[in-house]
Order: C-alpha cells, then structure tokens, then sequence
C-alpha cells in the first residue's frame, strides 16, 4: 500500500521515548513519522536500566509510582512482543534488587523508607547485614542491613534502544535521520516541522518526544511547555571475566555520603556502576571526579569490584521537568503533544507512555493514569 504523503503523527525525537510512542502508535493503525538524527541514541545509550519503581520511590511521589509500578508490571510482555517483533533481545532480566545500608544513619534511613513501603501495601523485605551478605557474599562486611525487593528488574537500554528501532522500521513507521530545526504552526495548530535541510514535515498531530532538548524548538510559543532542564549522569562499566563468576546476581544500590549509587549486573558479564546527578547544563563531559567518586562509593559496597577491568565511562543528559515527573498528553497548542520530561525514570516508563499516548493519538481521550502527568498542570500554576 503506497504511504500517505502526510503522517498522521509526527514524532519529534527519536530516543526510547519517542520510538515507543511510535511503534505502539503504528500498531493502531496510524502513518507515523519519527524525526531523528540519530534513532535509537539519547539517554539510554548511558543509562543503567534499572526499573526499579519502588526502591526508587521518595516522599511525596505516589502518583509517579503508580505509574511506575505500572509500566513494570508490563515490561516483561513488552520485552517479549520486541523480541519476536525483531529477534533481538532486549537484556531483560528479572533480577530484583538490593538496597544497603553501610552505617547506621543510612539504616535508619532505609527503616523509614521500609515503614514507607509497608504504609503503601509494596513489598519490601527487610534484611540484617548478615541476610544481605547471604544474598550477595561479594558485599562489604560492613553493611548493617538492607531491603530486598524482588519486583525491582533491569533492562539493557542499548539493546532496548536498538530493538525499537527495528521495530519500528518493521511497522512501517518512517525514520526520518535529520534534525528538527522549527516547529510549524498552522491556524494556531501544530502542523509539522521544518528540518534543518530546509525540508518540510507536515503531520496532523505533532509528539515532542525530544528530552532535555524539547522545550528548546523553534517555534514552539512561549509557555506551551515549561523548561527541562537536562541532568547530567556519569556511569561505568565494568567487565567480569569469563567464565562469568557469580560476582552479583541482583541490582545493589545505596546511598554513600548522601550520594546514590547502583551496580546493575549484566548476564553477559557486564557491571554497570552509575550514577551521579550533576546539574550542569548541556554539559556531557566525562570527568575525573565523576569516575573517582562512582569507584570510590562501589568499592565500599562492593570492595572486590576494583580488580575488575574498566571498559567504558560516558556520560548522558536526563530531562527533568520542574516537579521531576513526565509530562505526557496534549499541551495547550492543539495538534502538539508531549512525552517528555521523564528525568531519572525514561527507561522505565518506556512501556507505559508508549501506550498511554497511542491511545491518546489514536482515541483523542487522554488515559486516567496520564491524567496527573498533564503538561497543562505547569501553566495552570502559572495562570493561578
């Protein structure tokens, strides 16, 4: 069938984000364009994958759990449909995780983040020093104890990333490889973009899917979307030699002098140390300090992992929304829509926004579970 010379749906960035909104948005039935450079690149290319929707709760962010609890509850059926969708494995792993404590403030701390748990009906279990080690003996002897959650699970973003992109091209979806350089506005409605070669990109509905770039088009009017700022993270690999010894078996993470930290174990023999949050703009430097202080705060997790070899340092940018949670749903330029916005869990709520905006884009009902995450919730505040 010969394609339509305008898209139904334009996706504006094509990371994890946007590549899942439109290989989930060509399911339905709709011609779906993607506007990338680069598919299959952003942040996931340096994230660690850890969905980890409950140890990563913090105070005051019920709503995002829910959401985050549900886009897990579907990662296993969603790595499965890619993987016969593609033949390519996604580095899905049901591994739990591990949360230590390493004195006895970072105790008192996971105590409460426990009683948290347990006000909330999650399960969590809690572990003494010794019931940690049991799980994992490469652990420090120092851990006073932890909490052991068996629902946390990882991905491989890169193996991710690279999945959806054959996805979508078998879908149909067109991967268009240029840059958005302005957004078109039509009637006051979005109508398509500009690309930097000068081409012309018209869609009946437009997804800002960009990251930490979003806000940042051309042509996107002032106040449509609030700024999001990018995150900088550092992370490392690691690399146990064959034959793969059974030197972590779950995500361990911890908080080391106020500073987070988690070591994600591949089954390929891959470890996965990261991550720092920076607040330093666009800036994706690799720095000495970053690398000292993920190799310092490990060791004391783990004190075995320095004689490992070191394969690869990068660095990547989150995009943070002002409240730290996802902006998904129509905005208030009719025709655009955003998913965007995701800071800290893009890898994770990959599954559920690329469901929640196909039904969106292809019903013009905005789903329950996005309902809190509504762009429009920045300038409500701001008119009020």
């Amino acid at each position: 069938m010969a394609r339509t010379k305008t898209p139904d749906v334009l996706v504006v960035g094509g990371g994890i984000i946007g590549l899942g909104v439109a290989w989930r948005t060509a399911q339905r039935g709709l011609d779906v364009t993607v506007v990338d450079p680069a598919p299959g690149g952003g942040a996931a290319q340096v994230a660690a994958g850890m969905l980890a929707p409950v140890t990563e709760l913090q105070y005051g962010e019920e709503p995002l759990l829910r959401l985050g609890m549900a886009s897990n509850e579907r990662y296993a059926a969603f790595t499965a449909e890619l993987s016969e969708a593609t033949g390519l494995d996604t580095g899905y792993r049901r591994t739990g995780t591990l949360a230590v404590a390493l004195d006895a403030d970072d105790r008192e701390e996971l105590r409460e983040l426990h009683g948290f748990h347990q006000r909330l009906g999650l399960t969590s279990h809690w572990l003494t020093g010794r019931e940690c080690r049991k799980l994992e003996p490469m652990l420090a002897p120092g851990v006073r104890g932890g909490l052991h959650v068996t629902d946390d699970h990882q991905v491989d973003g890169r193996r991710l990333a690279a999945a959806l992109v054959e996805a979508c091209s078998r879908a149909g979806v067109r991967l268009h490889r240029a840059s958005a350089a302005e957004l078109l506005v039509t009637g006051g409605r979005a109508s398509g973009v500009r690309l930097d070669d000068g081409e012309q990109v018209a869609a009946e509905q437009v997804v800002l899917a960009a990251g930490p770039y979003s806000h940042l088009l051309p042509g996107l009017p002032e106040g449509v979307l609030p700024a999001i700022r990018p995150v900088k993270g550092q992370i490392l690999r690691l690399r146990i030699p064959r034959p793969y010894a059974p030197f972590l078996s779950r995500n361990v993470r911890a908080v080391v002098r106020g500073q987070h930290v988690y070591l994600v174990p591949r089954a390929d023999g891959e470890l996965v140390i990261g991550a720092t949050s920076e607040e330093q703009g666009y800036d994706t430097t690799v720095t000495a300090g970053g690398v000292y202080e993920l190799l310092r705060d490990a060791h004391e997790l783990v004190p075995g992992l320095t004689e490992l070899p070191l394969v690869e340092t990068a660095a990547g940018l989150r995009p943070g929304s002002p409240d730290n949670a996802p902006l998904l749903g129509p905005t208030a330029l009719p025709g655009l829509v955003a998913a965007t916005g995701h800071y800290r869990n893009g890898v994770l709520l990959t599954p559920v926004t690329a469901d929640l905006l196909a039904e969106h884009l292809a019903t013009g009902t905005v789903p329950a579970l996005a309902a809190p995450f509504s762009p429009s919730r920045f300038t409500t505040k701001a008119a009020a």
